[in-house]
């Protein structure tokens, strides 16, 4: 038997690695604005040379370059790179100004800006509320504290997730005193807390309500099954009353809360900030970025000045040229984010004014390729170019994403988008006989009366998007 060894060997082959400066550009194109607004702010902290330009409102002048210099031949070396770093710093303060219409940028409008993105109030979670409620029901030292792993046991939706035996078990309780125990927190707000499930939460709130003993509480205690299938005559036969009070009674039930922990969810709630805004005027659509959201940074003339002091040390000097060089990339990669943001923003306008004019019926196919080869990028770049962002149009906000949709052909061999489609079988279903909801047969017989010819379980399909019950199911309702 061959004995094993370990040892080293050197071995070429060739592979493509991203550079960090690369990653970030990447990352940024990615990241929607409120998380770039985070990061230039981030880079601003760890990079000295970087400044807002709200921050320094002095005209301050630029020395002349000193003549000598501890080390003239990396001054030379880096002169050619200095002008193209101090030019595109000019480019890109222009560039923010551009939309202002030649108003300064003040102190004012900074403060407003972070006042309005900064002040998000941190909200209570569930379980603070329920340990503050128990805390005044003035219990003994232990109940408090096994109310408190009971509350520490019921997950954000409001549910209890560990069983009162397991419980029982670990706390060397007894199956009384937690029963008496999380009788208490579900008498807590919200109603239906501490519930182990659906049919607990849904009767705890009808007790609060007195509907236990009434006609929605012996639905839910005893046909919440049914309930979910909408089987309401079957319910009927089974309690012997009218179908019309089995569904009046199952409007009811519909009102009540099946996750009540969700009013003190302690999820952030997430913001949509537009980052294309899309305007009509005198009769073409113009396209704005909304760059107010974004710090407006420069390289910072006080850096540049000591470079060019010769008393500056060549350590420093160093330094400073790194940091200068690493936030000239930063700037770079805002700009070429910027632009490509708005390329994309500007073909899909010129693809879909039939849409901004006269809405979801006529929005076109497109496809990120073809968007990318216009532009003259990859597809990937497209992506993650319209990833999270999204564009405020006189129709309303939409996600980028929204834009791109497969196309189905018609009669006539044109393309229609299967957002077009879907919101045709909406109307279809929104208008049809109640007493005789159309089949998914049916809808495909009225679109290819339109011209639209589509398989049958498509049309299910987008039905289930759509969350419209089949024809069985909607019958009555």
């Amino acid at each position: 038997m061959p004995t094993q060894t370990l040892s080293l060997n050197q071995s070429q082959q060739l592979q493509m690695v991203l550079a960090p400066q690369l990653r970030q550009s990447l990352e940024m194109l990615q990241l929607p604005i409120l998380e770039l607004r985070a990061l230039i702010q981030q880079e601003m902290e760890q990079n000295p040379t970087i400044e807002d330009v709200a921050t320094d409102q002095a005209n301050v002048e630029i020395e002349p370059p000193a003549s000598t210099e501890e080390n003239p031949n990396d001054e030379l070396d880096f002169e050619k790179e200095y002008e193209a770093l101090a030019k595109l710093d000019d480019e890109w303060r222009d560039y923010f100004f551009q939309d202002l219409q030649n108003r300064p940028y003040t102190s004012d409008d900074d403060e407003k800006r972070r006042f309005l993105l900064d002040s998000l109030p941190q909200s209570e979670s569930l379980q603070e509320h329920l340990v503050g409620q128990l805390r005044l029901a003035d219990l003994p030292e232990d109940e408090a504290r096994i109310g408190e792993l009971i509350i520490g046991s019921i997950n954000n939706d409001g549910y209890l997730l560990t069983g009162l035996e397991e419980l029982a078990a670990s706390t060397n309780t007894d199956l009384r005193t937690l029963e008496d125990l999380l009788s208490l927190v579900q008498d807590f707000h919200p109603t239906g807390v501490g519930a182990r499930d659906l049919r607990e939460c849904l009767l705890l709130q009808l007790e609060r309500l007195g509907k236990t003993d009434a006609l929605p509480g012996a639905i839910v205690r005893d046909h919440l099954q049914q309930l979910a299938g909408r089987k309401f005559p079957e319910i009927a036969r089974a309690l012997k009353v009218p179908v019309e009070e089995v569904q009046a009674a199952a409007n009811f039930i519909a009102t009540l809360d099946p996750k009540p922990g969700r009013l003190y969810s302690d999820e952030q709630a997430n913001y949509v900030l537009p980052e294309v805004v899309v305007q009509k005027v005198d009769g073409r659509y113009v396209i704005l970025l909304n760059d107010d959201q974004l710090p407006h940074v420069r390289i910072s003339r006080h850096y540049r000045r000591l470079l060019q002091d010769p008393s500056t040390t060549s350590d420093v000097k160093s330094y400073i040229r790194e940091r200068i060089r690493s936030g000239a990339f930063l700037i770079k990669s805002i700009h070429q984010r910027q632009k490509t943001i708005r390329r994309i923003a500007e073909e899909i306008v010129r693809n879909q004014t039939d849409f901004l004019d006269h809405g979801i019926a006529r929005l076109k196919p497109m496809t990120m390729a073809e968007v990318a080869r216009t532009v003259g990028v990859h597809e990937t770049t497209v992506s993650r170019a319209v990833s999270g962002k999204y564009m405020q149009t006189p129709s309303g906000v939409f996600e980028m994403k929204y834009f791109f949709t497969p196309g189905i052909k018609t009669a006539n061999g044109t393309e229609v988008s299967n957002k077009s489609v879907k919101e045709m079988i909406a109307n279809f279903v929104a208008s049809e006989d109640k007493t005789d909801p159309l089949s998914d047969q049916e809808i495909m017989e009225k679109l290819k009366a339109e011209g639209i010819s589509i398989a049958r379980r498509t049309i299910a399909k987008y039905r289930l998007v759509l969350r419209i019950p089949p024809s069985h199911l909607r019958k009555g309702y």
